[in-house]
């Protein structure tokens, strides 16, 4: 089933740009994904257990790369948001 999810990062440090890019660019790594950043929010787009498994990965990776954070999802099964141009 694909699946769209919107993931926001607010990391618990002053330098908060680095843990956002980072996890940006780890999630990117994950070729089987759509994934489009913007300024507020990332959106991830695939097979739901895809999504699932690939996003809690990347937050195990930045949660011991980065330390605290707090990350806020809005998943939308049956759903593709980004559409192909």
């Amino acid at each position: 089933m694909i699946t769209t999810v919107d993931i926001s990062m607010y990391p618990f440090c002053e330098d908060f740009k680095e843990p956002i890019l980072g996890f940006i660019k780890r999630i990117q790594n994950y070729h089987e994904l759509k994934v489009m950043p913007s300024a507020t929010s990332t959106v991830v787009q695939g097979d739901f257990h895809h999504v699932m498994q690939s996003i809690q990965e990347t937050i195990v990776s930045c949660q011991e790369e980065f330390k605290m954070a707090v990350y806020v999802l809005k998943i939308i099964p049956g759903y593709g948001a980004i559409q192909e141009i």
